[in-house]
């Protein structure tokens, strides 16, 4: 079994656009064609660069290896993206990441909200880290983070 890595987040910046556009091609262009959905290429960019001061880069070994965006709005947030490469998936990072905002978002008394598309299989991974469908549409699933650990 692989051990999980260890990370550390720095802000994004407008150096680390071309790494976005690629990482939201390498991990969302799968996703979207199983939908049946085609986004062009101003759609991707324009997506990568949205939110660019919400957004965290995650490392590992000081190298880029996805990003979370999280956007504060008062006492709910949103994920607005969280992608991480390919070749980094399925070795518990998604996990450690979600649990550390998971974590903030507690701490701040927020609501933590996110949304999904249907086919993706990290919708699995939300659910198991507590967050629940509360609305779907044709594409995709609404889900909000449900406490359901009482912390003493």
């Amino acid at each position: 079994m692989t051990s999980t890595p260890t990370c550390s987040f720095r802000a994004a910046t407008e150096a680390d656009v071309a790494f976005l556009l690629e990482l939201r091609r390498a991990t969302m262009a799968p996703h979207y064609a199983n939908q049946g959905i085609v986004l062009g290429d101003a759609e991707d960019r324009h997506r990568a660069q949205s939110h660019l001061g919400s957004a965290a880069i995650i490392e590992v070994d000081g190298q880029a290896v996805g990003v979370i965006k999280v956007v504060h709005d008062g006492t709910t947030w949103t994920i607005d993206q969280f992608q991480i490469v390919p070749a980094m998936q399925r070795r518990g990072l998604g996990t450690l990441v979600l649990r550390a905002v998971i974590a903030d978002a507690r701490r701040a008394g927020a609501l933590l909200r996110l949304s999904v598309l249907k086919r993706n299989p990290a919708a699995g991974l939300y659910a198991r880290l507590g967050f629940r469908t509360l609305a779907e549409s044709d594409q995709s699933y609404k889900m909000t983070f449900i406490d359901t650990v009482d912390e003493l």
